[in-house]
């Protein structure tokens, strides 16, 4: 009972004194009702739920989005969960910041009022009308609208998602290209951009964009010289082929496809964002490893310049570029013309060897089994990559690998190596391993 008096006086006191700071000036204290009962923070966007309380809203949307049906005041069960914006209350403290803004208080902008899931059905309706009867034009406006909305906040962004916007932007992609393509390219632009921020899409809307007629024009976009038409393309490709549905059938579609592949490497040659470069070199590792005509994709690359172009990034690439590099490799060194032009290189010891310990787990498994199919593959008397191989230390490298400990595949292909280097020690001069191991990264 004393506890609860307390409370209370200490109440009235907050909202009829001012407080003292530290050094004895006199601080202005944030009215009661202006704060959120969640934080005890100033409320910039006040919204009021079914059982008459006031919240902040990013506070009481997270309350509600954490699976919470009560108000987190009263205990009571809400009959709606769409929080209504208090307007009077948010026109007070805006008010009031005005009234003290010699005291540092700034006024809180008028929120946007979110988009609710009835809207977004309403536009949706539209566009799936406007598809039917191809108006472009009319289609147009609205997905820019959709976009637009969805870049309002996160909010927005996941009400617009939640309501299924992906199938019905990925329906309208699929049914604007079976017409002309001259005359939908501005409509197809659109909605592509607008899909790329409602990833990842679900099985309905990537069998939409995995239709031959969707495939033609992401192809034609990835062609183009339109830098955010490639981007966007090139991310919807990642987008279908990271699945497992259909993953053949559209690995197949895009290795037939005239002009995909020279247009995939363009984007690791000539690199217009990390993202779509990643993205370029994921699609290529599925081409390469998940499809039934992998060498002839592989042979393929190899004659457009993979190799070298890819030996070039590993020498300062980050971490996520460095292994999906490596998984390139890996998968092109299957071939015996990826191989031996591998074994031209200069580059291409240095580097495998350097990779391993030094950036990550993944990047040292792939490592080990590209040094491991190059020198079990290797026919020269004189050792060829095998010399080079313990020139640039790597029978030491891959002993503290052994002893650091690694997956069973990697731990068999290191013991290979290990003694199909051996017998070429005692002909060459090793590099001084404490110089090389500096900076390594343990595998666990």
């Amino acid at each position: 009972m004393i506890s609860s008096w307390r409370k209370r006086r200490a109440g009235k006191r907050a909202g009829k004194e001012q407080a003292r700071n530290e050094n004895g000036e006199m601080e202005l204290s944030i009215p009661r009702d202006f704060r959120c009962p969640i934080s005890l923070d100033l409320m910039k966007d006040p919204v009021t739920l079914s059982s008459g309380i006031t919240y902040d809203r990013p506070n009481i949307e997270k309350w509600i989005e954490a699976g919470n049906f009560t108000c987190p005041l009263t205990n009571r069960v809400l009959r709606s969960l769409e929080p209504i914006p208090n307007h009077i209350i948010r026109k007070k403290i805006q008010d009031w910041c005005v009234e003290n803004r010699s005291h540092g208080i700034e006024r809180i902008p008028t929120p946007r009022v979110p988009v609710s899931s009835m809207e977004v059905s309403e536009i949706l309706s539209k566009i799936d009308v406007a598809c039917k009867k191809q108006d472009g034009s009319r289609c147009l406006d609205l997905v820019a609208k959709v976009k637009s909305l969805a870049k309002e906040s996160e909010r927005n962004k996941r009400c617009i998602v939640s309501n299924g916007t992906g199938n019905v932007l990925s329906e309208a992609f699929a049914a604007f290209s079976m017409a002309a393509f001259d005359e939908n390219v501005s409509v197809l632009e659109e909605i592509l951009s607008a899909l790329v921020i409602m990833f990842p899409l679900d099985g309905e809307a990537k069998g939409f964009l995995g239709s031959a007629s969707a495939m033609h024009c992401l192809i034609r976009f990835l062609s183009s010289g339109d830098l955010s038409r490639r981007r966007n393309a090139v991310l919807a490709l990642k987008e279908l082929v990271s699945s497992m549905e259909d993953q053949r059938k559209i690995l197949n579609q895009l290795s037939e496809m005239e002009g995909a592949i020279e247009a995939l490497l363009k984007l690791i040659k000539s690199p217009i964002c990390s993202a779509s470069t990643k993205a370029s070199l994921t699609i290529i590792y599925h081409m390469i490893t998940s499809y039934g005509n992998e060498k002839q994709v592989g042979n393929k690359l190899v004659n457009l310049g993979i190799v070298p172009l890819l030996l070039e990034m590993l020498v300062d690439a980050e971490r996520g570029m460095c292994e999906k590099a490596l998984g390139v490799l890996d998968g092109i060194f299957d071939t015996e013309q990826g191989r031996e032009m591998a074994c031209k290189n200069a580059l291409t010891m240095p580097v495998l060897v350097k990779k391993i310990l030094r950036v990550s787990t993944m990047a040292t498994e792939f490592s080990v089994s590209i040094l491991w199919k190059l020198c079990k593959n290797e026919k020269k008397e004189d050792g060829g990559v095998l010399i080079e191989a313990l020139q640039v230390g790597a029978f030491q490298k891959l002993l503290l690998l052994l002893q650091l400990g690694c997956v069973e595949k990697t731990k068999d292909r290191v013991s290979d190596l290990l003694k199909m280097l051996n017998p070429y020690r005692s002909k060459i001069e090793c590099v001084d391993p404490i110089d090389h191991f500096k900076g390594l990264k343990r595998p666990f």
